[in-house]
């Protein structure tokens, strides 16, 4: 018995749709499998020679061998790399753009940069992360304190009289502070400085009297005396300063902070490139000539085994510094 010709259309229509949807799914897993089939831009949101230039050009070096095809850094400094991350987010999610960041900057820029174009829980994927910077709770050598908890002390006993180095209002080392204060109740007297450079020669002949910062600068300066390094701030304890104890170890757990890259591709690059990069970058990682290269930075390497633990830091890490922001009515200066 013949249909209906009305019946007969939508199930000619349904039979399109159906292939048409099986095409596509054809179509995008040929296109993954395909990946990389032409040179892959990496943005590097800083300028070059500096640690995250540095960093992007030995990561993309060595992933570059493992995927076979090409990886150029593209150097798109400015405005707290806010200018990098914009032009991630424009970028086609189609694994030929990605870029090495900060979990950091970007948890910390909606609060100090008006009108962003993007988002990094929205806009970004992290892909894994690379490694940290190790950053120490650093004293002038003339302080009478030999542990953190004696530094809290002494912060609490007399508030203000400690004065406190950073790099400026709302960046890391200003807000290492600020984290210290709401968790402990030291209060100090924040110097705002323009960068470490500008406060290194304060801080050791004592003229300011803490800092919580990145300790590569310093490294040369723990080693000699200049200044004292009571702890450092990561999870584990740093192997730039093994001898030192973790924050958690100095009576302050919870208290984690560190200079950060990851490698983030844009929202809705296939699910099958992000896993390629993911195991390149973490074949990458353990890669005995780039861990030496970074340990040589300062930067201690990290490698995220899947993409749901660096998906679970960037979530982890918006929520410590906004809430360190907002319980500090931090704004800009």
């Amino acid at each position: 018995m013949q249909g209906k010709p009305g019946n007969n259309q939508h199930l000619s229509r349904r039979r399109l749709m159906a292939a048409s949807a099986v095409g596509m799914f054809a179509f995008s897993g040929a296109r993954a499998q395909a990946w990389p089939a032409k040179q892959i831009r990496v943005i590097a949101p800083y300028p070059p020679g500096g640690g995250v230039d540095t960093v992007s050009r030995a990561f993309a070096e060595k992933v570059s061998a493992k995927l076979g095809q090409t990886m150029v850094v593209d150097n798109q400094p400015g405005a707290g790399a806010t200018i990098g991350a914009a032009a991630l987010a424009r970028s086609a999610p189609d694994g030929y753009t990605m870029m090495v960041g900060s979990l950091v900057d970007y948890s910390i820029a909606p609060f100090f940069h008006k009108n962003l174009s993007f988002d990094m829980a929205r806009d970004f994927v992290p892909v894994l992360e690379i490694g940290n910077g190790t950053i120490g709770v650093l004293v002038t050598p003339s302080l009478p304190v030999k542990s953190v908890q004696e530094l809290i002390a002494l912060a609490k006993k007399e508030p203000g009289k400690l004065s406190y180095a950073s790099s400026g209002v709302g960046g890391l080392i200003h807000l290492n502070y600020e984290m210290l204060k709401q968790m402990t109740g030291a209060e100090m007297t924040h110097v705002p400085y323009k960068g470490t450079s500008f406060f290194q020669a304060d801080l050791y002949e004592g003229r300011v009297q803490v800092s919580i910062d990145n300790v590569l600068a310093h490294l040369p300066h723990i080693a000699s005396g200049k200044v004292r390094c009571l702890a450092v701030t990561s999870k584990t304890r740093s192997p730039l300063l093994p001898e030192v104890p973790t924050m958690a170890e100095a009576g302050v757990p919870g208290f984690e902070s560190a200079t950060n890259y990851t490698l983030f591709v844009p929202k809705g690059t296939p699910g099958e490139v992000v896993a390629r990069l993911n195991a390149a970058g973490n074949e990458a990682v353990k890669d005995a000539d780039f861990r030496e290269r970074m340990l040589k930075l300062g930067i201690v390497p990290v490698g995220s085994s899947t993409q749901p633990e660096a998906q679970a830091k960037m979530a982890s890490e918006i929520k410590r510094w906004s809430e360190v922001i907002q319980k500090g009515n931090i704004k800009p200066s």
